[in-house]
């Protein structure tokens, strides 16, 4: 079957190869048909080393397809269902989980070492776990989450991590309150999701804050009711709160300067949230008297901060309602051919998402 492999970390260009094999299935296993994959920062991240990630490997883990066939005890699913592929799924009998945090479940992460795929010269990784640059993938069972019919397969995809992770920063962990201020830096499809988010909150004013001017232009379009540069941030911070600082601040790049400003930018007593996600050897630098003086929340968002599953169902409920918009954050769909032309896209950040049809 074809995927699209990077055989080393660091490399920019992926090779789509028709030689590729999905393999591991068997009890409680799944096979998914991949039908549309969304391309996220975070595939970026894995393929230039600032996320951990063996090599080569297939990049790719915001999916959805059909099933082709279930393994042995899977009795949830059959062939030919729906699905969205969930990268962080919940054992259900952790510590975590039982006490309702099943975002922080690390089930998902034990397979993360094991071969996703094979090719003729060896063994290949899935991203994640999954990797859903690919015609196949197998995966367990509980990373297959059924889907209603009206659902398209570019929108589950986008609900399978970048809706569910912005919209679940505002609506789960910060829990915005409603006639707040709110700042959001770096508006790609998260962080066009935490603005849409911050807005079903009620929100008062909500500052999108990106380099590129097509995103500001978007966010705009999404809810945010004023769009800056990051060089024009502190003038915000002052026509919008007088200069003491936002009540919310979500800092969406990853990146620990970001997250500076995002903290310099949070007023006294408001609640910083971190949704990107950065270098395990990029360090956020904060003095112990502010952090006591200034008595600001520093929350990290993980997937949303919330129960995946339920994330999922609520944010079908509120497209269905016409209160988020998910069809408009795809703004690129192009056939897995054209997946190089995708990346670069990105880099540049003249996209929101790209979907990837297979």
């Amino acid at each position: 079957m074809r995927a699209a492999v990077l055989h080393e970390i660091g490399q920019e260009k992926l090779e789509v190869l028709d030689d590729v094999e999905a393999v591991g299935f068997g009890p409680g296993r799944v096979r998914i048909r991949v039908r549309a994959t969304g391309l996220c920062h975070s595939d970026l991240s894995a393929m230039n080393g600032v996320l951990p990630q063996p090599a080569p490997f297939v990049p790719g883990h915001e999916g959805a397809g059909e099933i082709v066939e279930v393994g042995e005890g899977v009795s949830h699913l059959k062939a030919g269902d729906r699905v969205v592929v969930c990268w962080l799924p919940a054992c259900g009998t952790c510590a975590a989980c039982k006490r309702g945090q099943t975002e922080l479940c690390l089930a998902g992460f034990m397979n993360a070492g094991t071969p996703n795929f094979r090719r003729p010269g060896g063994d290949v990784f899935g991203f994640a776990g999954t990797g859903t640059f690919t015609e196949e993938v197998v995966v367990d069972a509980g990373c297959a989450v059924p889907i209603p019919d009206d659902v398209p397969f570019d929108i589950a995809a986008l609900i399978g991590c970048g809706v569910t992770t912005g919209l679940g920063a505002a609506l789960n962990t910060a829990d915005v309150e409603a006639g707040s201020s709110v700042a959001v830096i770096g508006c790609g499809g998260v962080g066009i999701s935490a603005i849409q988010g911050a807005r079903l909150k009620g929100a008062a004013e909500i500052v999108a804050v990106d380099p590129v001017a097509s995103r500001r232009e978007a966010a705009l379009e999404f809810g945010a009711t004023r769009a800056v540069s990051p060089d024009e941030l502190a003038d915000a911070k002052q026509q919008v709160t007088a200069g003491e600082g936002f009540d919310y601040v979500f800092e969406v790049v990853g990146k620990s300067a970001t997250a500076r400003t995002a903290y310099e930018t949070t007023r006294r007593g408001g609640t910083l949230v971190v949704v990107g996600a950065g270098a395990m050897d990029d360090n956020l630098q904060l003095n112990m008297f502010e952090l006591f003086f200034d008595e600001k929340r520093i929350l990290p968002s993980l997937y949303g901060g919330g129960d995946v599953l339920r994330s999922y169902e609520r944010t079908i409920a509120l497209w269905r309602a016409g209160r988020v918009d998910l069809d408009g954050l795809i703004t690129h769909r192009v056939p897995l051919s054209e997946i190089n032309e995708a990346l670069d896209q990105m880099r540049t950040g003249t996209s929101l998402r790209t979907c990837i049809e297979i």
